[in-house]
């Protein structure tokens, strides 16, 4: 099956006039600044991810699976299909992507409206991965499992607040099988505008992953192509990473 393949049709999002969506983007960026002031202990990403979804303002959908990880899954030095993890799943595409290549996908994110979409795009391309909603921080919690082989995020952990960034990578390790390799996106240079805190860089990867037993093996600047996101210069401004890492002790 081509890599290009839509994996991603029902994205359910509606369309409004730009004078709703304008509005909608102040609200996100006033929950940025409440949150320092009132209700310490709301997830504010919870807030935004959850409210995003509810106004179609979802910037980040795909509807095809990122390069690399096609050049992981059918490249000359493909493992063999295993188990899979996707962290932040959204509405499936790279889930969806992995199940009708083989493998055995756990997919998980927070949002219920953006899983209802995700099995259903699902149950349209003949596959049944497992859906999860939870916390990626708190995966055990979740009966996620582990012995996981292959780990995929795609923009979930650039987007948690510093004082849970450890917690993921406790999390991760501890669902990740020996050997494991995780693909893991993220923006270098995030959006000014954006309603949260956005943004990873090499040495905060190295750093974090490596207390835990991962090595990184590769980062990479990525196409913000990918994302399909409509502004010029996209890649200068955003500077999309890739980073991949191998799990060296379970």
């Amino acid at each position: 099956m081509d890599g290009a393949e839509n994996y991603g049709t029902d994205l359910n999002i509606r369309r409004y006039p730009q004078w709703v969506v304008a509005t909608a983007g102040g609200v996100l960026i006033g929950l940025l600044l409440l949150r320092r002031r009132t209700l310490p202990g709301v997830r504010w990403y919870r807030v935004v991810y959850w409210l995003a979804y509810r106004l179609g303002l979802t910037v980040w959908q795909r509807r095809t699976p990122p390069a690399e990880l096609v050049a992981l899954v059918e490249g000359p030095s493909a493992p063999p299909p295993g188990h899979a993890l996707d962290l932040g799943c959204g509405t499936g595409t790279d889930t969806i992507y992995l199940a009708t290549h083989g493998w055995k996908v756990t997919a998980i994110d927070m949002v219920p409206k953006a899983l209802a979409s995700a099995r259903r795009n699902a149950s349209a391309a003949g596959v049944a991965p497992r859906f999860i909603e939870g916390d990626v921080t708190r995966l055990r919690d979740f009966g996620v499992g582990d012995g996981y082989t292959l780990v995929v995020d795609f923009g979930c952990f650039h987007t948690l607040p510093e004082d849970r960034r450890l917690a993921y990578v406790s999390s991760v390790s501890q669902a990740a099988g020996p050997r494991a390799t995780l693909l893991l996106y993220g923006f270098s240079r995030p959006p000014k505008a954006a309603p949260m805190h956005a943004g990873v860089t090499v040495d905060e990867v190295r750093h974090r992953f490596s207390q835990d037993g991962w090595e990184l093996v590769s980062a990479e600047r990525a196409s913000a192509a990918t994302l399909g996101i409509g502004v010029r210069r996209a890649d200068e401004r955003f500077e999309l990473s890739v980073f991949q890492l191998e799990r060296l002790s379970s």
